[in-house]
């Protein structure tokens, strides 16, 4: 038997990218992503025979969505006629009022989606699955909402598989999503053949037989192996599951830190950059010291790798200017502004380390406003 681990798809998930000067919608385009791997999810599962898919937690982001959003939401998972089951987490929680109450109003839930809103078993006869949900009914719970499966019983020749979101005390570090807990060994404990959770969006294996599937959309920096489904085949009651993890995400988040010291330093980031593409997210920190004409070269490289990439955030606060004589003449800089000039180098070698900072902070931006009006050559 086989089936498909997924959580944390989080749809309506909003980003605070914002809109080019050409209209390029960045954010736009990360939030259609999400929805987008829903459908790849469904076509995955038809290529693998799947007999159901598993979605534990978090398959919306916020309880407000539109109406449109949820009917966007179930139309993706279309191109899968098998079962669907899904889990409420912290930010759909099975509350009195939610998404899911509202999709059931709105009569848009397909006949095989199931939507485990109640701490039960859920029989898939056909699929040969018994699945042990433990919905979350508030956004934070102190307890072990899993801690029912131990009692649970069920029918014998179907697989025992534990559907739960949240944090598995002792494995995810303290910046989890969520502070629901799960014991760390509820697989053993309530005889699961596998236990498919949700919460954390990286992929991470707990033992043997309970996995983190991670998000299949990235959706922030942390390289923590988001962007995949897990496909799990277990033979038969009792048996280890194996467990395979199937690339879903479109988008790729990276960060990255660099120290500039010279052209040289630039050249090799550039050299980089130039392999970005459209589905590149990247967050890129820069510090170290600098003449005006590198860090006119470091911006060029920043811009045209900007152009490339869907996003490139550039934060640059902790790079120094240092001006060479060539800069200062290029500058065409004369009379009291080359006296303004000479203090602010002569405060940056101050030995109070604020005052230097306040130094090369002003030069940075007299830098900037000096490359606008004469347009300082690299």
């Amino acid at each position: 038997m086989k089936f498909l681990h997924s959580a944390d798809w989080q749809l309506g998930k909003t980003f605070a990218f914002e809109a080019n000067e050409d209209g390029r919608d960045p954010a736009a385009a990360l939030a259609q992503a999400r929805f987008d791997a829903v459908a790849v999810i469904a076509r995955l599962a038809v290529e693998h025979g799947v007999d159901a898919v598993l979605v534990a937690g978090d398959v919306f982001d916020k309880p407000g969505l539109s109406d449109d959003a949820l009917r966007r939401a179930f139309h993706a998972m279309d191109g899968f006629s098998g079962p669907w089951v899904l889990l409420p987490g912290n930010h759909d929680a099975a509350l009195a009022e939610s998404v899911w109450t509202r999709s059931q109003r709105l009569a848009i839930v397909p006949d095989n989606v199931v939507l485990a809103l109640q701490p039960r078993v859920y029989e898939l006869a056909d699929a040969g699955l018994a699945v042990l949900a433990a919905p979350l009914t508030q956004r934070h719970v102190h307890e072990d909402l899993s801690a029912a499966f131990d009692g649970w019983e069920t029918a014998a020749g179907l697989l025992r598989i534990g559907l739960a979101h949240g944090s598995v005390a002792g494995i995810l570090p303290e910046l989890a999503d969520s502070p629901n807990p799960i014991a760390p060994d509820r697989a053993a404990r309530a005889r699961l053949d596998y236990l498919a959770l949700g919460d954390w969006h990286g992929r991470k294996q707990v033992d043997a037989r309970t996995w983190y599937s991670g998000t299949p959309e990235p959706d922030r920096f942390k390289d923590n192996d988001p962007g995949t489904v897990l496909l799990v085949a277990i033979d038969a009651p009792g048996a280890e599951p194996a467990v395979t993890a199937l690339p879903v995400g479109r988008f790729r988040w990276q960060q990255r830190s660099l120290r500039v010291d010279g052209g040289a330093d630039v050249e090799r980031l550039a050299d980089e950059l130039r392999s970005l593409g459209g589905n590149d997210v990247l967050r890129l920190a820069i510090e170290g010291m600098t003449d005006f004409a590198t860090a006119e070269q470091l911006r060029l490289a920043i811009d045209d790798a900007r152009a490339r990439a869907h996003v490139l955030e550039a934060e640059l606060s902790a790079l120094r200017l240092d001006p060479t004589e060539a800069d200062l003449a290029a500058m065409h800089v004369d009379g009291a502004l080359a006296d303004v000039v000479a203090d602010l180098r002569e405060l940056q070698r101050d030995a109070d380390a604020g005052q230097a900072e306040v130094a090369r902070e002003a030069l940075r931006q007299l830098f900037d406003i000096l490359r606008r009006t004469e347009g300082i050559a690299s």
